[in-house]
């Protein structure tokens, strides 16, 4: 098994579903929002100059939320699947924020600027499958020939921002510090600048405040990622809440996996099964109130199946490191899981023995708290790839 290695038309719509031919990555018609950013904002974006291996991309295709192609609240192997692809293809995928237009106007935004497939998505609610969680996930995706046993390897090639704001709330009974804040609950609207490339996260007394006075903002980089990426899990656990990450990875909050890096899933039904959603205009590691800078995006990814690749818990990869990850109830056992799969990760990606890889991950390693606030805890291993530079 090989990660992979890297540097830095016309079409008819049904059910929000587009498929083209000989088109490159563009925004949707559909995004509300600035311009991609030009100059040093556009500079300083994640992924900018990846140089992807093979394969090239076959077909792309769009896909937008709508009642009839999104996953509410739910990964399950018995899912209907919304659109069918090929390990190869190209997918420009929309999903929503995790925040309702009634919480996002109780929080001050104005109600004229709630997103349309908000409104119609939260208007059919009663005729949707919908729990038990409460992430709007985009799919599932079918990926021809993907089967239990194989990888599916998820390339964000681009992700930005599909509208100019966000949320962070929380309240008496969520995040990880709930004793220390008993019977409170606080929103933030923060502005999004996707020009300059950075959020306004406003501070003071009112939630209300306007936070167009930047005297009154603390200036944030813009480091947008999907939260929740995942596929089917197993058939025998069921429909399972899009809340808790597991080993069909799902709402992994890790805040590595922006544009130009790649998640790599362990399939565990036929199709995988993808779905995509839980947008964060940016993230601190911990995610420690429950919730990031909650946004719509739009991705620009690209699926490749690996029928070669064969591991139990979701991996990534970025230019400059290899990632291994551990998911647990306990945070300690989180932690050993996610060591374990390091150690894993450097056998077959590098040919170590397993006592010289435990030794390189204590001098070169960083193990970071993924998510405090899922249910089961999420841990990563950073491994960075410049130490490898010359080894054979």
């Amino acid at each position: 098994m090989r990660m992979q290695t890297r540097s830095v038309a016309g079409g008819v719509v049904a059910s929000g579903v587009l498929a083209l031919a000989g088109f490159g990555c563009r925004t949707p018609s559909t995004v509300v929002g600035s311009p991609m950013p030009q100059g040093a904002a556009a500079r300083a974006r994640d992924g900018a100059n990846v140089a992807w291996p093979a394969p090239a991309i076959g077909k792309t295709y769009q896909l937008l939320p709508t009642p009839q192609t999104v996953a509410w609240g739910w990964y399950d192997a018995a899912g209907t699947p919304v659109l069918h692809v090929s390990s190869g293809d190209e997918v420009i995928v929309r999903a929503l924020s995790t925040c309702s237009p009634t919480s996002l106007v109780r929080a001050g935004l104005d109600s004229s600027r709630v997103e349309p497939v908000a409104k119609a998505i939260y208007a059919a609610r009663s005729s949707m499958k919908v729990g038990p969680g409460g992430h709007i996930l985009t799919g599932p995706i079918y990926v021809d020939g993907a089967d239990s046993g194989d990888v599916l390897e998820v390339r964000f090639r681009a992700i930005k921002p599909a509208i100019d704001y966000a949320c962070n709330s929380f309240g008496p009974r969520s995040g990880y510090m709930r004793a220390d804040f008993p019977g409170t609950s606080r929103s933030k609207i923060i502005e999004l600048d996707t020009v300059r490339w950075v959020a306004h996260f406003p501070v003071g007394a009112s939630t209300m405040q306007r936070t167009s006075d930047t005297a009154q903002t603390i200036t944030i980089p813009l480091h947008p990622f999907f939260g929740s990426v995942g596929d089917a899990p197993p058939a025998s656990m069921g429909r399972v809440n899009s809340a808790p990450p597991g080993i069909f990875a799902g709402n992994l909050d890790n805040r590595e996996l922006v544009a130009g890096s790649s998640l790599y899933i362990p399939v565990w039904t036929k199709g995988a099964l993808l779905e995509i959603g839980d947008g964060h205009a940016g993230q601190g590691n911990g995610e420690v109130d429950i919730t990031a800078m909650e946004t719509s995006l739009i991705g620009d990814v690209q699926l490749v199946l690996h029928k070669n690749m064969h591991f139990g818990w979701p991996r990534a990869e970025t230019p400059t490191h290899y990632i291994a990850m551990g998911i647990d109830q306990d945070l300690a056992q989180a932690t050993t899981i996610a060591i374990r799969n390091a150690i894993e990760l450097l056998q077959q990606e590098k040919g170590m023995t397993r006592e010289d890889a435990y030794q390189l991950l204590s001098v070169a390693g960083d193990v970071d708290v993924t998510q405090l606030v899922d249910g089961p805890y999420g841990v990563h291993v950073m491994i960075p790839k410049a130490i490898f530079t010359g080894r054979k």
